[in-house]
């Protein structure tokens, strides 16, 4: 049966106006202009936002209680001041991330602890050269007095289990099985390691790391507030936003960039690590600037500073002292009363081998591709599990990246009816079937992949009723030259064709509401556009006054069951959950309904 849904608000005709979206093409490389904000409570509530997006896009939203991180000891080896001990987190069943736990060799209390993340050089975690050297940063700050953990990206020393560039498959697209998903999570449990620990002064926790590990710092010091002083190094840019796989997502700088990003650490303590001959080197004057006006808000401008190093894109000794500087004043609480620590380039250095764990932890790692990934689902079923309806219905809206505008104008000047978000200035072109009238039962929108050609769409139903239902017919974005199913730099910075039409059907209820009041509005689609309303109708606030009366039921035309088939759709319920919200059901607790299993 066609899917029938309903949104409510007055149309006129539509004037050809130029669509934003038929220009729009964002990359990894564009130059974005920073945003400033001057109004704390808009700036809270974008907050919020921005970081649900990012869970969102990484298939961990919301973030619920975890159980202690599993561990595995591998031994430790004594370097005078310090201590280094190999060890490899569970972060799934089954899935072992290798790590580096660096400890002062003498502790008389709890003492402040700092992540590292390392980039994407060849040796990652145990990379030793002079222009990047995690263990030279490690161990000098081990020996200043801190807990260090540095553990591996996907794919990178001891953590080969998955490849680094993985979850190409449409099922893991579906679930959000990837590097940025599966890296950002390594990263939360990591610090939920670090934590646990009864040498860590858990109210004292830093983060570093250089060019993708600046990527992991900002996204988990934006993400969590444990992080209290972040120095992500060589990645907080306006002109480029990491192009790596694991630094991609979609949906991720959906109307946002690394910048804004970035300001989610705000008001805690943060520097800015950027190079004089790289993308970071603009940052006095034009990344700072707009992340310090974020600051301001709170009254804490002193906090965000940057430090530009002369150099290219690196680690280097000039680096990673202006890092243990930051973290003296803000995790040991010197301030200005002693001087910042340097380099001491006498102390011994871990080995590569006294690192790595080697053959030991595949004997442990036993859990292939297929179980990992088995393991990741089940953690987005049990999440799906303890929601709430509102919870699943903010989901799927923040998947798609879409919203009901709460204005739509209509220009005076259009030769025909044209609706226009004021939110992102995109137009929607409609015409009338049956105009508003004081005594009408109904109010229905009609969508169609033919737009306002649709012949079907003028027919209104039930056939005979007088007065008939008021009926606006609209046709949803149309691109001109449709991007690739799926891309993934495209989906990192804009919305799908799906979403966009999405947006559409919620302009016209935006705009039907203004006639239909508090009735009920009633969405009338055809062919493909099942699926559009399907997911307009599931994602739509559970307080908004839609009519779900004819929601598509089964057996589903393919092309329903392949709009379904997106990236995240599977993580957000499938399209059972769809179903159920689209009814505008109550979705049974402890019941999660999911595609793929």
């Amino acid at each position: 049966m066609a899917a029938l849904l309903v949104f409510t608000f007055q149309g006129t005709a539509a004037a050809q106006l130029a669509d934003p979206r038929e220009s729009l093409n964002l990359t990894s490389k564009t130059r974005f202009t920073p945003k400033y904000y001057s109004d704390l409570k808009i700036w809270e509530a974008r907050r919020e936002h921005l970081r649900r997006q990012i869970l969102v896009s990484a298939g961990l939203w919301p973030l619920r209680p975890r159980p202690p991180v599993p561990v595995h000891r591998f031994g430790a080896v004594a370097k005078g001041s310090y201590t280094v001990e190999k060890i490899a987190l569970e972060t799934l069943p089954g899935f072992l991330v290798g790590a580096n736990l660096y400890r002062p060799a003498r502790l008389q209390r709890p003492a402040p602890a700092v992540l590292v993340a390392h980039g994407h050089w060849k040796y990652g975690r145990t990379h030793h050269a002079p222009d990047y050297s995690v263990p030279a940063l490690c161990a000098n700050l081990a020996a200043q007095g801190y807990v260090v953990l540095a553990w591996d990206m996907v794919g990178y020393g001891d953590t080969r289990q998955l490849p680094h560039d993985f979850g190409h498959s449409r099922e893991e697209l579906a679930w959000l099985f990837s590097p940025f998903s599966l890296q950002l999570w390594n990263a939360i449990r990591a610090l939920d390691f670090i934590e646990s620990l009864p040498e860590v002064n858990r109210f004292l926790i830093g983060m570093t790391g250089t060019s993708g590990g600046g990527t992991q710092t900002y996204l988990l010091a934006a993400i969590d507030e444990r992080i209290r002083a972040a120095a992500p190094g060589g990645m907080v840019s306006a002109i480029f936003q990491g192009d790596d796989v694991c630094e991609m997502a979609p949906g991720l700088r959906i109307d946002t960039n690394n910048v804004e990003l970035t300001s989610l650490i705000a008001p805690r303590y943060l520097m800015l690590v950027a190079a004089t001959r790289d993308w970071t080197r603009y940052t006095p004057q034009l990344e700072l600037p707009a992340i310090r006006s974020v600051y301001a808000l709170y009254r804490q401008e002193r906090r965000a500073w940057a430090a530009m190093i002369d150099a290219g894109h690196n680690s280097n000794r000039q680096s990673r002292e202006a890092v243990y500087g930051f973290f003296h004043r803000t995790l040991m609480r010197r301030f200005w009363l002693s001087p910042a620590p340097a380099e001491n380039s006498a102390l011994p250095l871990p080995a590569r081998e006294e690192l790595l764990i080697g053959d030991e932890i595949h004997e442990k790692a036993t859990a292939g591709r297929a179980e990992i990934f088995a393991a990741w689902r089940r953690l987005a079923v049990e999440r799906t599990a303890s929601m709430t309806e509102d919870e699943l219905r903010e989901r799927l809206a923040a998947l798609l990246h879409v919203s009901v505008p709460a204005q739509v104008t209509v220009p005076a000047s259009a030769p025909e009816l044209v609706l226009v978000r004021t939110d992102t200035g995109t137009p929607v072109r409609a015409r009338w079937a049956v105009p508003p009238t004081p005594a009408a039962p109904a109010y229905e929108i009609a969508v169609s992949p033919e737009g306002l050609d649709c012949a079907d769409c003028a027919r209104v139903s039930p056939a005979g009723q007088s007065p008939p239902p008021v009926r606006l017919v609209i046709e949803a974005f149309r691109a001109s030259a449709p991007s690739p199913p799926f891309d993934l730099e495209r989906a990192t910075f804009h919305r799908s064709l799906l979403a966009e039409r999405i947006q559409d059907i919620y302009a016209a209820v935006s705009y039907m509401k203004g006639f239909a009041g508090d009735r009920p509005i009633r969405l009338v689609c055809h062919g493909d556009a099942q699926a559009w309303c399907l997911l307009a109708l599931a994602a739509a606030p559970g307080d908004l006054r839609l009519d779900p009366a004819l929601v598509v039921r089964p057996p589903f035309a393919e092309s329903v069951q392949e709009y379904l088939m997106r990236p995240g759709v599977a993580y957000a319920g499938g399209l059972a959950m769809t179903l159920q919200l689209a009814r505008r059901e109550t979705v049974p607790a402890g019941r999660p309904a999911t595609m793929g299993q």
